[in-house]
Formats: C-alpha cells, structure tokens, sequence
C-alpha cells in the first residue's frame, strides 16, 4: 500500500522560465578566442596601427616621434624608426613589406627601409601635418596622402615628385581608404563633414558624401561597391555604385568613432558554414563592436579600459593590435587548437602513432567468452527495455506526502532557492494548506521567510504569489514578530522595501503621464 501511494505521488518541480536566446554565441565564443597576449606602453597615443600584408604580418605602430616594428609570431619589437624630429602620424607598410612610409607633424612624408631603417626618400609639398599617407594594394609607386593644409597629393616615390594634387576639402583631411578594386578610386575624410571619392585620372572629385560630422576614418568595403565613413559616434555605410545612397547608419557606440576595420571573409559560424566578412568599429567609449556586413547587426562587443584610436587585423586572422589615446597597445592573439596525444598517436603522420592492436577472438575456452555481453552497447536495431527509475523525493517532497505542510515549507525555506520555495507554496495553494503552513511558526523559521519576502516580494514574476501571501504572514504572526531582535529587524527592512517599491511606482506613473501627452502629440 505504501509503494502505491509513493507511486501515485507526484514531486513538487519548480517552474522554468524560458531562457535568455544567445543567437551570437558561436561569433562570441569565435572572437574570444582572441586572448590578450601583451599590454605594451607606448611614449604617448597609439595613433596608428598597420598590418604588413604579407607573412609574417608584422605590423607597425606609431606614437608619439617613433614607428615600431613588432615581429608579427613573437609580438616583440623588431625595429625601431626614431628619425623624426617631431610627432609621426599613419606609419603603413608597402603592399610588398620591404618599405615602410609616415606623415608627420612637419608636413614631410618619408619613406624608410625596413632593413637598414634608412630614410630612402622624403616627399616635400605640404605645408602642415600629414596625418595620413597610403599605399594601394597593388601599387608600389605611389602614394596619397592628406594633411592639415586641406589638399590631398598623389607622389611619384622613385622620383620625390608631386603628380597631383587634389583640392575639394575645406578642413582637415584626417583619413582616406583606398578602392582595392581600382587603382585609380580613393577617398578621403575631412573635418569638413564631407568624404570625397577621386578618380586619379581627373583632378575634381567625382563624388561627395555629407557625412554631418567630422570624419575620423573611411574604409572601402572589400567589392568597392560599398563605404563605411566614421564621424562622430555613427558609422555611415554607402553604396557608391548606386550613386552615393546611404544604405545604413550605426550608432551603437555612445562616444566618437575613431577607427573602422573589415575581416577577410572567415567561418564565423562553423555550425553553419556560412562564409562572412565583419565591419569592426572602435571608439572613444572603449568598445570595439563587431557587425555582421549582412544585415549590419551587432554580433560581438569587446570593453578595453582605455579610450580607442587605432586598430587592424592581420591577413591570416591571427593577430589583432589595438593603440589607446593614454599610450597602451593591445597585442591580441588567437589560441591555437590544441591536438591532443590520443589524435596524436591516431594519425599515422605522428611521430608517436601507435597502430591498432588487432582484436582477440574470443572462444569457450576462455572465462571472457561468457562475460563479452556485459559491457555490450546497442545497436541499430535493437529493442531497447527501458527500466524504470526509481523517483528520489526531496525532503519537502516527503512531507508532503505525509501532508506535514509545516515542515514542507520550513525545508523548502532552508534550500535558499525562489523557485522551490515558489512551487512549494504554490503546492500548498492548491491543497488549502498555506495558512496552517504559515501558523505557530518558530523563531527561525519566521526570520528565514521574513528574510525571503524582503529579498524577493517586488520582484515581478513573483509578486503575484507573495503579495497575498505576505498580508497572510502579517494578519497570522504579527504576535510573533516580537519573539527577537532579528525578527523586528526583519519586518523593519519588509516594511522599508514596500515603502521604497511605493515611491517608485508613484514616480512611474509621474514619469508616463509625461510621457503620454508627448506620444500623443507626435502621431497628430
């Protein structure tokens, strides 16, 4: 009789609620794979950081009246190019890697070995700071570059000559971005609030984009179909083949935009094999924010403590560098799979391969003969007999199938967990059981469900079970909250919660029928 009625019982089992949706998980736990690897102080503000588009990616960093050179695998410094006699600004590599060009607060470009560190050629003509010089990708000839004076000058290197030089902007020209599919398209960011796209063989820009705010950096989409400009805290995406449309516009940072940054296209999604590229934004706020070019959304968001002024990825996505205003540079590396010694010894390349030791055929003669279908898995096909499980009741469980609701409720209490003191009593609730549960309460037990109505009584998935059961707890122990000091301690704080969670919803409702008028006026 006693087994049936333990069968027929059913356990007391805590509501769940629906879990938060992570569809970003897999781009997370990609981007997280990028681990600090060193902090690097440099003399003053990362004000430009560039990767060398061929092996082994080394990348150079510019502060202050230095570029240095890191070794792309060991992340140490390889070279240092002190030959400035003020600030440099925008230190890029040649698309080959062998040379190495920088702006600076003079108006002089130079151009340097990456050897020797000597300065090969010096190219003269702007008559204020250089803030940014280029090369394209599949030109190692020339370069543009845009200064303070508000020109922007195409040179001949060989030569030390000036072969353009393009006038359009009203202010700074503090960026510019080169269209990987053309030689001859770039475009420039100027402090004038304007992006000008130049076709080198014309000298008058061939179009304008009104960006609304000064520009910090432009980047050509991979295509050259499309734009992203950086201004303020928005980032501008524009289709250039539809005639300059504005297709998107990012506001997700809440400070300015400094620097932007596309990937390579990358399996971002291994459990779908979707092949993507990723707009990286960095601003002044500290964040870099990773957008999927798909839809634009934000996949992936990274806090630094320090305010962001530069960034880049290498090709291979190994390495990510990022400078900060107070002098730190981020050197990121992505982890390396670790292959374990059991694949190891699987893989007939390993060294340490071990080949598979051939099975024993098991005969009568042999005891394991009769013990070979102990350990036997299942296979297709065969009839599975489930066995049933014998059903382990929790000690609340126990009362109350012995319908002891007191002890019920004084254990649920004890396990500190809402959602089983919440079943519990919803339990109780349902078998008219609660106000005797709550009756001639100790001490203890008083002070722990006190201590649980203060903790979560305001609480809104909550408050439609514990409001009234609060006004049930006062009506029947208000005789009770005398019994020590820890009781009248904890009814004082019940009664300040209530008081507070008061005035909050007082100050709610001032706050909607503020906001009511407002919302009704902008549908007239």
């Amino acid at each position: 009789m006693a087994m049936d009625e333990k069968k027929s019982y059913n356990p007391v089992r805590p509501k769940q609620s629906p879990a938060s949706r992570k569809p970003h998980a897999v781009e997370s736990k990609y981007w997280k794979t990028f681990s600090t690897k060193v902090i690097e102080q440099q003399i003053s503000a990362v004000s430009c950081t560039s990767f060398c588009p061929e092996p082994p990616h080394d990348f150079a960093v510019t502060s202050s009246t230095r570029v240095t050179i890191y070794d792309g695998k060991t992340c140490k410094v390889k070279k240092t190019i002190s030959r400035f006699s003020d600030v440099a600004y925008s230190g890029v590599f040649r698309p080959d890697g062998k040379l190495v060009v920088a702006g600076g607060e003079m108006g002089i470009i130079q151009v340097f070995d990456m050897n020797s560190r000597l300065v090969l050629r010096q190219l003269k003509g702007h008559s204020r700071a250089v803030h940014w010089v280029q090369y394209h990708p599949s030109d190692k000839l020339h370069v543009l570059s845009g200064s303070d004076d508000s020109t922007v000058r195409w040179w001949d290197v060989p030569t030390q000559t000036e072969v353009l030089k393009l006038e359009g902007h009203t202010d700074y020209v503090r960026c510019g971005s080169a269209n990987s599919s053309s030689a001859d398209i770039w475009a420039t960011g100027s402090y004038d609030h304007t992006v000008n796209l130049w076709d080198l063989r014309t000298s008058n820009a061939v179009l304008k984009l009104q960006h609304e705010k000064p520009l910090e950096d432009v980047l050509f989409f991979p295509a050259g179909g499309l734009i992203a400009t950086a201004g303020g805290n928005v980032v501008n995406i524009w289709d250039i083949l539809g005639g300059g449309r504005l297709l998107h516009s990012l506001s997700s940072h809440q400070k300015t935009v400094t620097c932007l940054c596309i990937t390579p296209p990358m399996k971002a999604h291994p459990a779908e094999n979707v092949d993507a590229e990723r707009l990286l934004t960095g601003s002044l706020d500290g964040h870099i924010r990773v957008f999927d070019i798909s839809d634009f959304k934000v996949v992936h968001a990274s806090k630094y403590d320090a305010p962001i002024l530069s960034m880049d990825l290498s090709r291979a996505m190994s390495t990510m560098v990022v400078g900060a205003s107070d002098g730190k540079l981020f050197i990121r590396q992505k982890k390396k799979a670790a292959i374990s010694e059991e694949d190891d010894r699987k893989d007939p390349h390993s060294v340490i391969y071990e080949p598979p030791k051939l099975e024993t055929v098991l005969r009568p003669s042999n005891y394991r003969y009769f013990l070979r279908g102990r350990n036997e898995k299942a296979r297709d096909g065969d009839f599975y007999v489930s066995q049933q499980q014998r059903v382990k009741l929790s000690e609340y469980d126990r009362y109350l199938r012995k319908f002891q609701y007191k002890d019920a409720l004084q254990s649920s209490l004890k396990t500190a967990d809402p959602t089983i003191i919440l079943a519990v009593m919803e339990e109780l609730i349902r078998r008219q059981g609660l106000i005797s549960a709550v009756t001639n309460l100790d001490s203890s037990s008083l002070e722990l469900l006190l201590q649980f109505l203060r903790r979560y009584l305001t609480l809104p998935k909550y408050s439609r079970i514990l409001v009234p059961f609060a006004h049930k707890v006062i009506d029947k122990c208000a005789g009770d909250f005398s019994l020590s000091p820890s009781i009248v301690h904890q009814v004082a704080a019940l009664r300040d919660k209530v008081e507070g969670e008061l005035k909050l919803q007082e100050a709610l409702q001032s706050l909607q029928g503020l906001i009511q008028p407002l919302l009704q006026a902008s549908v007239r």
